[in-house]
């Protein structure tokens, strides 16, 4: 069954339908949560935003964009959740601290990889996180969020250049 019509079936009452939408969005709304708000905050934020949109999904008007939607809701919310916090300073690193058994390396790497893909534009961050995160590619984040393809396809190749800027001048203040 198409998106559209889950989420016209999930619009009429059909729990079923509404657990596969959840199953075939709930890595793209994570990617979009832990864009703006620590990984922490993302995992909890992912069921608070479907439980959002299945308080909700009568009103929505347009079934097949119902991934675009639910990336809104999710966008929204992790901005509220922000301003309730008064989060006006940037997002600290929240990968955990590495340990001597995690290759401490790597778990310095990635802390380091994740605070510079923070600082970049939104728009930059958020495709990036889906693709390298989550996973998913050019085309599922355009359709997924609602983005052209082309603006996807520059917001991914802008972000990584911009990224590995950053990750080259990080490399050469150590």
């Amino acid at each position: 069954m198409e998106e559209g019509e889950l989420a016209r079936a999930a619009r009429n009452g059909d729990r079923e339908a509404f657990g596969r939408l959840y199953e075939l969005n709930a890595a793209c709304v994570h990617g979009v949560l832990l864009a703006l708000v620590p990984r922490e905050d993302a995992r909890d934020l992912v069921q608070e935003v479907f439980l959002l949109a299945l308080r909700s999904i009568t009103r929505l008007e347009e079934p097949e964009r119902f991934g675009p939607w639910v990336c809104a809701i999710a966008r929204n919310r992790a901005r509220d959740l922000l301003k309730s916090r008064r989060a006006s300073t940037e997002l600290l690193d929240d990968p955990p601290a590495p340990s001597a058994e995690d290759g401490t390396d790597d778990a310095e790497q990635a802390q380091r990889v994740m605070a510079e893909l923070r600082a970049l534009p939104e728009a930059y961050r958020e495709t990036l996180l889906l693709r390298l995160v989550e996973g998913l590619g050019g085309p599922e984040i355009a359709r997924r969020t609602g983005l052209t393809p082309g603006s996807v396809r520059v917001n991914l190749c802008r972000g990584m250049k911009l990224l590995r800027e950053r990750l080259e001048r990080a490399e050469g203040r150590r």
